[in-house]
């Protein structure tokens, strides 16, 4: 780690050399992928930004610009028709209570005015044409013509502003087809009113019918991608600290983290978490920063060094001075990092855009085909047939059925504390069969071992009940260990800490002992060699404890669920090969290596895909970097450092190994339903497309296949959330 030298003149940036940094936005006015193009490209194009990707799946942006140019993107992307809002629980609930008001405007204009088209519509349905007089014909069309003026102006703008965003950049959005088939219908039906008898057909029923439930569609599409959005928020997302802060008279105050400055004192107490990034300037302590690094042992602290904000201070008291914002620290650049996977192009998606183009160019010369056969055979039904094809063949659910598929996934995985950094890689993730594990930090955790005397075992229990006043991860160990049967109960009185040393604490009769590390307690000859020893004070130690590891208390399990799914499993270490048999036989791994370099990893996993296998490696995120990128998926257990690596496709932010095999489980559901996705909304087009070249199928009855098409899509996705 790299360990600056101390002081902030250095590191302090000036407004105008404000560095640029990474940020998330909450996004509104996305409704398709292409939207989420054409905005990237728009805040690509703004001067200052660097670097911006925009996730249509969790309708979020990344932008890498200096603060300065940040603050203007909200009313550059107003300008482009989106909106912006810092991705802050409250700002992004904000825009989505926004976003979900003014759809359901749109929604309840479009299906207020689609009630009384029809109801002025209704006499020409269930009459024949001679019982209707001419001019109670036409004034029926001409009120029908004035009620679809609000759909086309209010309701129906999210699809002609999309398809006018597409056709701007010289692209087929799949807004283009249906926009062509809403103004088609408008203006042949306002220039069929110019017929004197009255007869000319007329559609604005199917104009406004179509709207409304093209528009109810994205209503449940929007819900289901708000609710995903907000899942995956609550799991990076926490209370905003409160901090101590301490003023140039030696006063203390408590204030919000947000309120911390670069340059500010805090005090850090007993078992807190650090706020902000900082520098260590008064007091030894120790650290966990097992969620930051993966690194299981607290690291030692002293004068100047630096400590990060999400780090848990397991010493004693300590001062320390912001270098870095709350926004900006180690722990919040979690939630940014989850952010930037969900704005990410997927690996396939080339693919996807290849075949788009040429789709929707196909869609648009059938149906203008379509529309010139049926005005040789049938003039008056030529629009309506054209328009019917325009909408029928929009390929909305096409397009939905992986990424609601994925982000469902995704909303469901972050309740167990996976992160999903590429959503495609649930893809792959499905098909691996071979799983390749670490040891240390992955399926193991420190222990100790007891070297005591014989008959020492109410010494033992007394070290135990002392050890469990403290959350030091070695305490926890002696802490863990079976209680001997035999010993009586014990009670500890006026128990202290000493940072980086250990434990002192008074027994019933008011003698003080000392349970740490050798050196502090005092300890001599065999002791001095132990990792613990445990003694009364200024005396010599009676019960040492030697360092050990263990098997975390999920590996048993997960090895039997990964087993049951017909998975191979490999362990490869850095330990000696006989602590990696010894941790992998107990465990039932197929195969165990150790004194394994991480070049000796990645060619070991090279070589499996070099035998057709697909190989899922599992590390901590520390010194597994190039396997894990060798790899076909990887997994890393270890929190923020495998997050800011970016090698690992999810990272397991908890020590329940359990959330493996249910990260694979989902990936192999998220596969069944993304076919079924798939063959859902291939057979609906199979089917609908010759109802509509025969002239059966209305367009307000292909807007409602479609807006169900895509609604069933997005409903059999969400099953994945449960």
């Amino acid at each position: 780690m790299d360990q600056p030298a101390v002081g902030t003149a250095a590191i302090i940036p000036t407004p105008a050399e404000a560095a640029p940094s990474l940020q998330a936005w909450s996004v509104s006015g996305l409704h398709c992928a292409a939207c989420a193009d054409a905005l990237a490209e728009w805040l690509r194009a703004q001067p200052g930004v660097q670097h911006a990707d925009v996730g249509y799946a969790a309708a979020l942006a990344v932008v890498r610009a200096a603060p300065a140019v940040q603050q203007g993107l909200p009313a550059a992307a107003h300008r482009a028709g989106y909106g912006l809002a810092p991705a802050t629980p409250a700002d992004a609930a904000a825009l989505r209570q926004r976003e979900a008001r003014v759809l359901l405007w749109r929604l309840f204009v479009a299906a207020f005015c689609m009630m009384q088209v029809m109801m002025l519509a209704a006499p020409t349905y269930f009459a024949a044409g001679a019982e209707v007089p001419a001019d109670l014909r036409r004034l029926l069309h001409w009120g029908s013509w004035v009620l679809s003026w609000p759909v086309m102006l209010f309701s129906a703008q999210p699809f002609l502003q999309g398809a006018w965003r597409s056709l701007r950049r010289r692209q087929l959005g799949m807004d283009v087809p249906v926009a062509l088939g809403i103004v088609i219908t408008f203006a042949a039906s306002t220039w069929a009113l110019n017929d004197p008898s009255g007869r000319e057909a007329v559609y604005f029923d199917s104009l406004t019918m179509f709207v409304a439930f093209l528009l109810a569609g994205r209503w449940l599409e929007m819900k289901a991608r708000h609710g995903a959005a907000q899942e995956l928020a609550a799991l990076t997302a926490s209370d905003t600290p409160d901090v101590a802060r301490e003023h140039a008279d030696g006063s203390v105050s408590t204030v919000s983290a947000t309120a911390v400055a670069v340059g500010d004192v805090l005090r850090v107490a007993l078992g807190e978490r650090v706020a902000c990034d900082a520098r260590l300037v008064e007091g030894i302590t120790q650290c966990d920063e097992a969620l930051l690094t993966g690194e299981s042992l607290p690291v030692p602290k002293a004068a100047g060094d630096r400590v990060w904000g999400g780090s848990v201070n397991l010493g004693g008291p300590v001062r320390v001075r912001v270098e870095r914002p709350w926004a900006d620290s180690q722990a919040q650049r979690l939630a940014q990092g989850l952010a930037q996977a969900l704005t990410e192009r997927p690996r396939l998606r080339p693919e996807a855009e290849r075949w788009a183009g040429p789709f929707l160019a196909a869609v648009l010369t059938l149906a203008l085909g379509a529309g010139v056969a049926w005005w040789w055979i049938e003039p008056s039904r030529a629009v309506m047939v054209a328009c019917a094809m325009l909408i029928v063949t929009c390929p909305c659910a096409l397009a939905l059925a992986a990424p609601a598929a994925r982000v469902a996934s995704a909303r469901a995985l972050a309740r167990r504390g996976v992160v999903l950094q590429r959503l495609d890689a649930l893809e792959v993730l499905a098909g691996v069969d071979q799983v390749v594990l670490d040891k240390t930090g992955t399926l193991s955790r420190p222990a100790v071992r007891p070297s005591a005397p014989t008959g020492a075992a109410a010494l033992q229990a007394a070290a135990q009940a002392l050890a469990s006043w403290s959350q030091h991860p070695m305490a926890r160990a002696v802490s863990r260990l079976p209680l001997p049967t035999t010993a009586p109960p014990w009670v500890w009185h006026s128990v202290s800490e000493q940072p980086g040393a250990g434990l002192r604490g008074l027994d019933p009769q008011g003698r003080a002992w000392c349970l740490g590390a050798p050196a502090w307690v005092g300890a001599s000859g065999s002791w001095a060699q132990s990792a613990l020893v445990f003694g009364p004070e200024g005396q010599e130690a009676v019960l040492g404890f030697d360092q050990d590891e263990e098997p975390l208390p999920s590996a048993g399990r997960l090895v039997q669920r990964l087993k049951a799914m017909g998975l191979t499993l490999r362990l490869l270490s850095g330990d000696r090969p006989e602590r990696g048999r010894a941790m992998a036989v107990p465990l039932g791994l197929d195969r165990a290596e150790g004194a394994c370099t991480p070049e000796h990893k990645r060619a070991a996993v090279e070589g499996l895909q070099a035998q057709g296998h697909r190989v899922l490696m599992v590390g901590d995120g520390v010194n597994d970097g190039p396997v894990l990128a060798q790899a076909d998926a990887a997994v890393a257990v270890g929190g923020a450092s495998a997050l800011a690596g970016r090698a690992a496709d999810a990272v397991l932010l908890r020590a329940d190994l359990g959330a493996l095999a249910d990260l694979l489980l989902q990936a192999r559901a998220t596969h069944r339903i993304v076919r079924q996705n798939l063959t859902w909304a291939a057979a609906y087009n199979a089917l609908a497309v010759p109802l509509a070249l025969m002239g059966w199928l209305p367009p307000w009855a292909a807007g409602l296949g479609m807006a169900l098409s895509s609604a069933l899509v997005v409903g059999n996705a969400m099953r994945l959330v449960r």
